[in-house]
Formats: structure tokens, C-alpha cells, sequence
């Protein structure tokens, strides 16, 4: 292909191509793949929502084992856990200052308990990061629904969150809003949430209701084809944010698969936003089970290793992150079902993704834009130097292609490929084929973007050259991992 023949991109191609992502946005975007734990009066009430009303003594999980969660996510190969420290109930897993309903009025541990520090130390020990959730509606709180008042106790117990259990990797946020006892809807001060964060965990992400991480538009883990995370920055309105979150407690509500707009940062939409654009990338989440809160009803309705694969090459192969949610039981324990299902999909992804069949081959392109960018950068196997080798283009040149020439015929079904997402998304349309020993092409893929990591996932083929077309990008397109795999390895 001629790209030379391409017309000039116009500067607002230009200007949409350079948007990058922060620091911390790309150290958690890095993370891919991490647990949700929903855990709280509820799984003693047996329901999703509770009402500020509950006893505190039901809550005395006699076998709770903080490393019991972490180590079950390590094994499934995730990188993080958050802890919904408060839900809607308002009743706190840890000993809060500033309220009653609180595990220290509870039974557990004697009432000397504070699980966020134990779910805390347990991340640290393993490995993992941690974060937190914390509920801005509290359905217990009296002073609820009078904004000035709640914002200043909500800012309280947000400060102990973030100076008392070391560092936070991320605040996650819903938008669930109600009214108070006097009748009044709560006017939650985002602006002033945001500053605290910054000022206490600088490198943490502030995500769903926040300026750094975005909700895919739905709970049932269904995923965009195009996942842009170059969008206008109209995005990040919270009241839009809130009116699409959760209101009431409704069951459907996470089996929903809509996904706000299917289009969010194709050209067409930002055409008009050129000088008003962010880097604001995606995350997925879904729950093991029908609901966020442990039910024991819902024992063999864990999903399947198909579903949770499916919804990990969506998410993580896809452009986004992928936050699952895992409910602890009443004895403090993720359920076997659950941990037999997370070790499985964790042994399947260890097996799939060991070695990189494309290790030992050549790669030419069809230009380079100088000697510090040429095609052998894709095959780098070194994480770190990865952050700034990459392959590129002459600036300008929308279309080009890459091709590996494997050492022998190999058998893959899964393609990676990473974009250098520092330097911005730019990938939007693409074709893969193969060559085999007679030389005659084959496609095996058509996709849109790439950003942060595309898996492509296909029929399983035997070949010797794999052939990469780029053809539609802004500005120029860049590439730092052209990797391949094969996910039934024992086949190989």
C-alpha cells in the first residue's frame, strides 16, 4: 500500500492523536485485570441493598481470612483488589471515628476489628494493590440530604481511608444518590472529594464518578468494539454519570447490557471537540454471580470459564480494564465454587500467555521513521524498555503495514497487539493475515482500535508470516508489542 497517496490528516487529527494518557492512568491501566469485593450487612440479610437499619450484630463472619481473597486473586492473575469499605447502608468496615454502625459495634473480632486494615496488610503481603470504595449515598447517616453537613462527614471518613492503610491504587466511586431524612436529595461535592484524594494519594485514580477512569455504561460485562479512551471531554460530567448508575434495588439493573453510546471517539464524534478532548479510558465491570453480595442461592450460578474468558478478551483485550466482582460468603470466605472457577481462569491465562511464539522472528515495515523506531521494536521483550520502544511511521502517514517472518511455521489462535499509548491512540482500523510455507495470504482478522493491548482472538492457524495492515490512523500510528499465542498449548 502507497500511504504516500494518503491525503494530509487535518491538525484536528493531529491535535486527537497527541492526547496521552497521566502517569497514574497508565500505571493503572498497566494493572489490566483485578477483584471487586462486595462485603457487608448484606451478605448477612441475604440482600443487595440495605437500609441503615440493620443491627450491627449481624454482622460476625467467624472465618474470615483476609488471605484467603487475596491469594485466590493472585491466582486467577490479578494485580489489585478494592474493598467496598462502605456501601450504601452506610455500615463501615472499619472503625470509624465519625460514626456508629460501624464493625466495632459488631461481634467480630470482639468489636476490636477493622477488616479494611486486614484486607490492606493481606494485598501488601501478597503482592496486590489495594483500593477502595466508599459510598457517597449512606442510607444510615442522619445528616444525609443536608449537603453542607454530610459532604464535611463524608470528607471525614474519606480522609481515614486515605491515611490510615497505606497506599491506595484507587478510589472508586458510584453515583448512587438519594434523599435524606429531611426529605432533600444530597448534593455530593465532587470537586472537594477529588482535591483530598489528590492531596493524600496523589497516584491514586479516581474512577466511574471521577476524572480519571470511566464506566463502560453497564454491570453485565458487555464491551464496546471500539473502545476509545481519547474522548471529549463532556465525558467526565458527574450529573450524567449519576442519572445512568444504579437507583433503586433492582436485580436487573446488572444484567443490562447497553453501553451508554456504542461510539464514544470515532472521528465523526470528535470531529467538533478537536480542542476539548481527554484521555479518559474504560473499565468493565461484572460480578462472578447474579449479584454483587453473596447469595447462597445463587452457588451454581458462579459464570462459567467461557463467560469470564469471554468478558476478559473484551475488557483486557479490548482496550480496558477488568474489575471483577467476588463475594465473600458468611463465614468470610469466597465460596469453593468461586475459587475453584477463578483458579481455573487464572491457569488457562498463565498457559495461553507463557511464551510469545513470535520470539526469534524478523520484522520489516513498510517505513520507519528513523532508526530508533524500526519494526524489530515490537518483538522487545523487555517490560520496561517497552515504555518507550516502539515502532512509528514518518509523522503523517495514516496507512502503513508490519510483518513478522517467523524462524518455522508455528500454530497460534491469538494475536496482542499494543499500541505506545504514551505518545496517544491513534490505531483505528486494522487487518491481520498469514502466510504459510506456499506463500499464499489468508485473513484471519479485521479490527478497529488497538490502544492499551488488542487481543485478537480466531481459529487456530499454522504460518510462517503474519501480516499487519494498518488502515485508518490519526497522525501516525505507533506499535510496541506484536506478539503471538496460542491458547491450547499442549497442541504446540
Amino acid at each position: 500500500m502507497n500511504s504516500k497517496l494518503s491525503p494530509a490528516p487535518a491538525d484536528w487529527i493531529k491535535t486527537a492523536a497527541q492526547v496521552s494518557p497521566s502517569e497514574r492512568q497508565m500505571r493503572w491501566q498497566e494493572m489490566e485485570f483485578y477483584a471487586f469485593i462486595h462485603f457487608t450487612v448484606n451478605t448477612f440479610t441475604d440482600r443487595e441493598w440495605g437500609t441503615g437499619e440493620e443491627d450491627p450484630a449481624i454482622f460476625n463472619p467467624t472465618e474470615l481470612l483476609a488471605g484467603q481473597w487475596v491469594e485466590t486473586c493472585k491466582d486467577a492473575g490479578m494485580k489489585g483488589l478494592i474493598l467496598t469499605c462502605k456501601h450504601h447502608d452506610g455500615f463501615c468496615l472499619w472503625p470509624s471515628r465519625y460514626a456508629d454502625h460501624t464493625v466495632a459495634a459488631s461481634p467480630w473480632r470482639n468489636g476490636s476489628g477493622d477488616l479494611v486494615r486486614e484486607v490492606a496488610d493481606a494485598c501488601r503481603d501478597a503482592g496486590l494493590k489495594f483500593g477502595v470504595y466508599l459510598s457517597p449515598w449512606d442510607r444510615h447517616e442522619a445528616c444525609y440530604g443536608d449537603s453542607e453537613r454530610y459532604n464535611a462527614f463524608f470528607l471525614a471518613q474519606l480522609r481515614e481511608l486515605l491515611t490510615n492503610y497505606g497506599d491506595i491504587f484507587c478510589v472508586w466511586f458510584d453515583g448512587a444518590c438519594g434523599e435524606g431524612p429531611n426529605g432533600k436529595r444530597q448534593v455530593y461535592d465532587w470537586d472537594a472529594y477529588y482535591a483530598l484524594i489528590r492531596e493524600l494519594q496523589p497516584e491514586a485514580v479516581i474512577s466511574v464518578c471521577g476524572p480519571d477512569v470511566r464506566w463502560c455504561g453497564n454491570e453485565a460485562g458487555h464491551t464496546r468494539e471500539s473502545e476509545w479512551s481519547v474522548v471529549p471531554t463532556h465525558m467526565q460530567d458527574n450529573e450524567k454519570i449519576q442519572e445512568q448508575s444504579q437507583q433503586v434495588d433492582d436485580r436487573e439493573f446488572a444484567k443490562k447490557i447497553n453501553t451508554q453510546d456504542s461510539d464514544l471517539g470515532s472521528r465523526g464524534i470528535i470531529r467538533d471537540y478537536a480542542d476539548q478532548l481527554i484521555w479518559y479510558p474504560a473499565e468493565v465491570n461484572t460480578s462472578i454471580r447474579p449479584g454483587w453480595f453473596y447469595h447462597a442461592s445463587e452457588d451454581d450460578q458462579v459464570k462459567t470459564l467461557d463467560e469470564l474468558l469471554s468478558v476478559y478478551y473484551g475488557a483486557v483485550g479490548g482496550n480496558a480494564c477488568f474489575l471483577l466482582n467476588l463475594p465473600p460468603d458468611k463465614r468470610g470466605l469466597l465460596h469453593e465454587n468461586d475459587v475453584q472457577r477463578l483458579n481455573e481462569m487464572g491457569s488457562v491465562l498463565r498457559t495461553t500467555f507463557s511464551g510469545d511464539l513470535a520470539h526469534g522472528a524478523q520484522a520489516e515495515a513498510s517505513e520507519t521513521m528513523d532508526e530508533a523506531h524500526g519494526a524489530s521494536q515490537v518483538l522487545n521483550s523487555d517490560e520496561e524498555l517497552q515504555q518507550e520502544a516502539y515502532w512509528c511511521p514518518c509523522e503523517g502517514t495514516e496507512q502503513a503495514w508490519m510483518e513478522l517472518i517467523l524462524p518455522e511455521e508455528k500454530t497460534f489462535d491469538r494475536v496482542m497487539l499494543m499500541e505506545h499509548i504514551r505518545s496517544g491512540q491513534r490505531i483505528e482500523r486494522f487487518r491481520l493475515e498469514v502466510s504459510g510455507e506456499d506463500g499464499r495470504w489468508q485473513d484471519i482478522y479485521a479490527g478497529t482500535v488497538v490502544g492499551y493491548k488488542r487481543i485478537c482472538c480466531f481459529p487456530k492457524v499454522t504460518a510462517r508470516r503474519v501480516r499487519l495492515t494498518i488502515q485508518e490512523s490519526r497522525w501516525c500510528p505507533t506499535l510496541s508489542k506484536f506478539s503471538l499465542f496460542y491458547s491450547e498449548r499442549e497442541d504446540v
